[in-house]
């Protein structure tokens, strides 16, 4: 059981710190893009969704190339935090939340379009800034949809192999998701351990996509 509870263990801790930082910068720049035109937004927006029709070894190129120790980021985290993201679980929390990003963002800003401007304006006129605009009328009414992009992300995050492995490795008990223990599984012929570790991801995002959808008809 050691097996499967410490790769599950370690697969939702990842994918929830993964979609935690996905929700916080997708709203943002959902909220952004989706209300706010301005000269560019459609450059913005495409690379925000690109994530979801690169190949995962591509995704997973780019991250070694910013966040490895010659990257600038990875210098930075490694000389100021003493951080390193290459072969640790803090890397695999990085390539998850990169491929649930988009996710988040698409479905937060439909839900934000989805808001009648008139209540904003409504809002504007009684004095009402910005945040406080924000906070009392357009997350309030896109909460659903900011909810079922965050469950799509989560269950994004659980299932991310290409660009976790490339990052992270695959290191049983320190980096090794529910997704690499398949595929190490898998390889070494252990058939009974592949099948109740296939098993368990499946259920879980069954009951996700499943509760997702269910938020979106409601909504």
């Amino acid at each position: 059981m050691d097996q499967v509870l410490v790769p599950l263990m370690l697969t939702l801790k990842v994918a929830g710190l993964a979609t935690a930082i996905s929700l916080a910068i997708g709203v943002l720049a959902a909220y952004l893009l989706g209300r706010r035109p301005f000269f560019g937004r459609d450059v913005l927006d495409a690379a925000a969704t690109l994530p979801m029709v690169l190949p995962p070894t591509v995704l997973g190129y780019y991250l070694l190339v910013v966040f490895g120790r010659n990257g600038f980021l990875g210098r930075f985290l490694e000389n100021v935090f003493g951080l390193t993201l290459m072969f640790s679980w803090q890397g695999a929390v990085a390539a998850s939340t990169v491929v649930a990003f988009p996710l988040v963002f698409t479905s937060a800003r439909a839900a934000f379009e989805s808001v009648d401007p008139d209540m904003e304006k409504a809002a504007r006129t009684l004095g009402a800034g910005e945040i406080t605009v924000f906070l009392r009328i357009c997350l309030p009414l896109a909460w659903r949809g900011i909810l079922a992009g965050a469950m799509l992300a989560f269950a994004r995050g659980m299932g991310e192999f290409g660009a976790t492995l490339m990052i992270a490795g695959n290191i049983p008990g320190k980096t090794q998701t529910l997704s690499l223990a398949v595929y190490a599984a898998v390889m070494a012929g252990q058939d009974d351990q592949a099948t109740l570790l296939v098993i368990v991801v499946s259920v879980v995002s069954l009951c996700i996509l499943a509760g997702s959808k269910t938020l979106l008809r409601q909504r």
